[in-house]
């Protein structure tokens, strides 16, 4: 018989007045799949999933049939025993009233260990300054070395100092979708602000042209990646307005289109992740210590949980089957896996749970091709 648990928790209760909490609307938000690897911690942190400027006002119900409540997180750490998949619904209450205020259900799938063992896979990551920073890559790379994993090669011009052994990446500090779809530089300076988008050649004809099958040609020695993963957002849509962000939206997905477009025509049997936005840093310090009063935690919050709600809605249901979310946005702590001084980037902790979240998906993946 399948246990199933109700976790509980009630958070740093302030005395808010019940009417102005059912006022607020929460926008619980999850997406329709997640993924997990025993042995490697994941977690959903509450204040990602919900739109508020105080998630300790509410209570927070996890119905699973593993896993445990922390005071702002649901949290495991699989075991072989847990593989699998888990419905996992999260309600959120008025934390005075007790009266429900939100539900939203996913699909755990805890996958085996072993997915993949003794298949050869490449990888090529495109992001901006969260992977120049090459720490959540360097955590892919630890993972995907340990037993029970396939032999791996990361694809990449970009190899920053920091990279460890095999490392690679296409991350670039400040860069859009935009950029990689149009950018040419006819003057490099060798550095990442003064370059040409990976992608960009000049064509014969004088112009420059978005060209992937060339980049997998002389970058790639003719061998199109099996994995892609994709983590842009920030860039593209932080100086949007919180309060109708939708139009900065849509024109990220216009050039994400672009760029998509050309990458399947390339590379028709990769695996394409897209990472969901992370969350930001709870603290507003952060924000005034790197905007200094320009952009307000606030703000960026609705925008990101706008954008997450759009790239669920865009890409769940993709007709390319082979164009899954990855969900990086649950398990990123919004405290302890951020400095104090920072807005948008994690410290080494929050980096290594991003590249958990990537590993399961990667693993996730691996184990669902081995089905067919």
């Amino acid at each position: 018989m399948t246990r199933t648990t109700v976790f509980t928790t009630l958070i740093l209760l302030s005395p808010w007045i019940a009417s102005a909490q059912q006022a607020e609307s929460l926008q619980l938000t999850l997406p329709s799949e997640s993924y997990a690897v025993p042995g490697v911690e994941m977690s959903i942190y509450f204040d990602n999933i919900v739109l508020t400027k105080s998630p300790g006002d509410y209570r927070f119900d996890v119905k699973c049939d593993i896993g445990k409540m922390e005071q702002r997180r649901w949290t495991m750490t699989p075991t072989e025993a847990t593989v699998g998949e888990h419905d996992l619904v999260v309600t959120v209450s008025d934390g005075s009233s007790g009266k429900q205020m939100a539900q939203a259900k996913t699909t755990l799938h805890v996958v085996p260990a072993a997915a993949g063992e003794g298949r050869n896979i490449s990888l090529l990551i495109i992001d901006d300054s969260l992977t120049h920073a090459t720490l959540y890559p360097n955590e892919i790379a630890r993972l995907l070395s340990q037993p029970g994993n396939p032999t791996w090669r990361m694809l990449g011009t970009h190899k920053p100092k920091s990279a460890k052994t095999g490392v690679a990446h296409e991350g670039y500090g400040g860069w859009t979708w935009q950029r990689f779809v149009t950018q040419f530089e006819p003057n490099p300076d060798g550095t990442y602000r003064k370059r040409s988008s990976p992608f960009v050649y000049l064509s014969d004809n004088g112009k420059s042209e978005l060209d992937v099958a060339r980049y997998v040609k002389e970058e790639c020695g003719g061998q199109a990646p099996d994995f892609v993963i994709i983590m842009l957002g920030i860039n593209d849509c932080f100086g949007a307005s919180p309060d109708d962000p939708d139009k900065r939206i849509d024109e990220m997905f216009r050039q994400a289109d672009i760029l998509l477009k050309a990458l399947r025509q390339t590379m028709p049997k990769a695996e394409i992740g897209l990472c969901i936005t992370t969350p930001p840093n709870t603290r507003e310090a952060a924000f005034q210590a790197n905007y200094k009063g320009r952009y307000s935690r606030w703000n960026w919050k609705r925008i990101q949980h706008r954008l997450v709600q759009r790239q669920i809605e865009r890409f769940t249901k993709s007709k390319d089957g082979k164009i899954t979310l990855i969900p990086t946005e649950l398990n990123l702590d919004p405290i302890d896996g951020y400095p104090e001084n920072n807005a948008v980037h994690p410290n080494a902790e929050g980096y290594k749970q991003v590249g958990a979240s990537i590993y399961a998906w990667l693993k996730w993946r691996l184990a669902q091709s081995e089905m067919k």
